[in-house]
C-alpha cells in the first residue's frame, strides 16, 4: 500500500497542506484547521472551494469546513447563556477561531489511513474576550471516508457553554436537482420567516433561498445528487442539529468570494450543536462533535 504524499503549499497569504493518497485528495489550511477541499479519485470533488474563495490572513474560507467556536453564527442570535461567556460586548460571527492559525499536531498514515490533528493553544485562556481555558483538538481522519471531529475539553474550574458547528460546504452537480433525505417529519427554525418553527413533509428540495435549523436529526443525512449518479451520505455524532444553508442568488450576488453562480453547486448541511442543543462543559468535561463523510453510488 503505497504511503500519502503530504505537500506544504503558499495559498495566497495561507499556509496549507495537500494530503495526497491512492484514493483521495485533501487540502487543509492551518488557519482555522479548515479542510478547504476533498476529493476522491475520479469523481467530482465532495466538499466545495469557491472559485472566488479569497485566501487571507484573518478571513474565513468561502470552502469545505469552517469550524465555528465558541459560538456558531450571529452572536446576537445566540442564548444569553452563551453570550454571558463572552465579555466584550457583540462579536463576531461564527466565533473567535476560524480565523486563526491553529497548531499543526502531526501528520500520521499507517495502512492506508491518514490522521491529521490540529490544536489551538489560545482557547485555553487567550482568546481575546473569552477569558476561559478550553483545550481544542480538531482531528481529520481519512480512509475510503472522511471524518472531522472537533473536540473540547474544560481545563478550567467553572462551567463554560458555547454554541459551534462544522460549517460543512458540499459540491453538487446543480443545488436544484438535489434533495435531501433524513429530515422527513424533523421539526426546524425557518429564519427566513422571522425564524418561525415549521415541520419538514417529505425530502427536502430547493427553489430559493434556504436557511434552516434541524432539530432533533437523525445520526445520518443524505444528499442525494442525480446527475453525478451517487449519494453523499454523512454521519453525525455528538450532534443532534443540523443547519442547512443555500444563499441563492440575490444573496450570492452579494458576496465577494462567491461567483455569481455558484451557489448552484454548493450546499452546506453543518453538524452543530445550536438553538436548544447548547453544549455545557462542566470543570474536566470532554466533549466531541464530529461528522463522517462517504459517497456511494446511485
Amino acid at each position: 500500500m503505497s504511503t500519502p504524499k503530504v505537500a506544504a503549499e503558499r495559498h495566497g497569504e495561507l499556509n496549507c497542506w495537500r494530503i495526497t493518497s491512492a484514493d483521495a485528495e485533501l487540502l487543509v489550511a492551518q488557519q482555522g484547521a479548515q479542510v478547504l477541499s476533498y476529493q476522491r479519485m475520479g469523481q467530482p470533488p465532495l466538499l466545495w472551494l469557491s472559485d472566488q474563495a479569497i485566501f487571507k490572513q484573518g478571513k474565513s474560507v468561502r470552502a469545505g469546513v469552517p469550524v465555528c467556536w465558541p459560538w456558531f453564527g450571529l452572536f446576537t442570535r445566540n442564548p444569553e447563556a452563551v453570550q454571558a461567556m463572552y465579555a466584550d460586548g457583540d462579536g463576531p460571527a461564527h466565533g473567535l477561531v476560524r480565523g486563526r492559525d491553529w497548531q499543526l499536531l502531526g501528520i500520521d498514515s499507517n495502512d492506508g489511513r491518514v490522521l491529521i490533528e490540529f490544536g489551538l493553544p489560545e482557547s485555553q485562556g487567550n482568546l481575546p474576550g473569552w477569558p476561559h481555558s478550553v483545550e481544542l483538538i480538531l482531528s481529520i481522519e481519512m480512509t475510503e471516508q472522511l471524518s472531522i471531529t472537533l473536540t473540547s475539553r474544560n481545563l478550567g474550574k467553572q462551567p463554560v457553554t458555547i454554541s459551534q458547528a462544522l460549517h460543512s460546504y458540499f459540491a453538487v452537480s446543480d443545488v436544484r436537482q438535489v434533495q435531501v433525505e433524513g429530515v422527513d417529519g424533523l421539526t426546524y427554525i425557518e429564519t427566513l420567516a422571522d425564524w418561525e418553527q415549521r415541520q419538514q413533509h417529505g425530502t427536502l428540495t430547493f427553489a430559493g433561498e434556504t436557511d434552516r435549523i434541524y432539530l432533533n436529526t437523525p445520526a445520518q443525512l443524505s444528499i442525494v445528487d442525480p446527475a453525478w449518479k451517487r449519494r453523499i451520505a454523512l454521519t453525525a455524532s455528538g450532534s443532534r442539529t443540523a443547519v442547512i444553508w443555500n444563499p441563492w442568488t440575490e444573496r450570492a450576488a452579494e458576496l465577494p468570494d462567491m461567483a455569481d453562480d455558484g451557489w448552484q453547486r454548493m450546499l452546506c448541511i453543518e453538524t452543530a450543536n445550536v438553538w436548544d442543543e447548547l453544549l455545557e462543559l462542566q470543570p474536566g468535561a470532554l466533549h466531541s462533535m464530529g461528522i463522517r463523510i462517504a459517497s456511494e453510488s446511485l
